[in-house]
């Protein structure tokens, strides 16, 4: 099987990790990537003008004529070049800020007229409304894992001697919401009375952020939306406790984890984070993240594309 890829940016982590799976379970992957002038960080995919969708309808229109089983439209701002297309079955995966975002309804509206969904959680099963495929993005247990703190705080330039709160996202992306993180963290210094240090890493290469993840005391993520955030089920897989508002599927993803906490007011984010730092640093996510394996995204992927083959 030949699958067309349509997506923002050929290599935003996640979706790179997708395509090397799939091509070691067998498929053959052509990627096509939203053209532009410049090139756009991981935080940025979203940022592509109309004239750049527009060059990517006409790139899947063409290769359509191609030796492909099947179009995908990985995240919804490719779904309508995906449609443009008249020749080959079209899969859309919806990886939570085109759903949940400004354009949700026009990512929607588009969705309906895919022949398969594939969203990233439950939350966004039941936002999107019709039939689609809940597959959570999975991950490389190889690489998260647990490595001794002490070795992964020299390893990034840590302080041995203070607490250590991760936030692992641009401190100026509104949805991320950085300024309640600031202010839990400073509430909970306060009621340890010990020293707290927040913090904040984007763009960092996937294959380091292990060594950050194991670094920290706690993970932090005061969101106000998220679809099924990679950066808490990589937490798990190095068993670093989590302390989280309730957003996407981060209650199913952190159920029977512990020390881990879901949140909905800055006082039960606060009181979470002095429990995960009490208690912590290790958590018994690994156990659960198991259950989230790459190659197990990879097989029910390939199952959606057969079928519409």
């Amino acid at each position: 099987m030949h699958v067309l890829n349509l997506v923002t940016k050929r290599d935003f982590a996640p979706f790179k990790q997708q395509v090397e799976i799939l091509q070691q379970q067998g498929l053959e992957v052509t990627t096509l990537e939203v053209p532009a002038e410049r090139r756009v960080t991981d935080d940025e995919i979203s940022s592509r003008s109309l004239s750049d969708y527009i060059r990517l309808s006409a790139q899947s229109f063409r290769s359509s004529f191609g030796p492909y089983d099947v179009i995908h439209a990985n995240y919804g701002l490719t779904l309508p070049a995906a449609l443009a297309q008249p020749n080959l079955p079209v899969v859309a995966t919806l990886w939570g800020s085109d759903l949940m975002g400004k354009y949700g309804s026009i990512v929607s509206g588009c969705a309906r007229c895919a022949n398969e969904v594939i969203v990233r959680s439950e939350e966004m099963a039941a936002e999107l409304g019709t039939d689609s495929h809940v597959i959570p993005h999975g991950l490389d247990l190889d690489l998260f894992r647990p490595i001794p703190q002490f070795h992964a705080r020299r390893a990034v330039g840590w302080s041995q001697d203070t607490k250590h709160v991760l936030f692992p996202y641009p401190i100026t992306r509104d949805v991320k919401d950085y300024p309640r993180a600031e202010r839990v963290v400073e509430e909970t210094s306060q009621k340890l009375s010990c020293e707290i240090t927040l913090q904040t890493i984007s763009n960092v290469a996937h294959e380091k952020m292990p060594l950050y993840l194991n670094a920290a005391d706690a993970l932090l993520l005061t969101s106000k939306r998220e679809g099924s955030p990679n950066s808490v089920k990589e937490a798990m897989a190095c068993n670093v406790p989590v302390v989280s508002t309730e957003v996407g599927d981060v209650p199913e993803r952190l159920a029977g984890v512990d020390p881990s906490h879901v949140c909905q007011t800055d006082a039960d984010l606060v009181d979470g984070l002095v429990d995960a730092l009490q208690r912590g640093p290790e958590s018994n996510g690994r156990e659960t993240a198991k259950e989230l394996s790459i190659e197990r995204m990879g097989k029910r992927i390939r199952r959606v594309y057969e079928s519409v083959h």
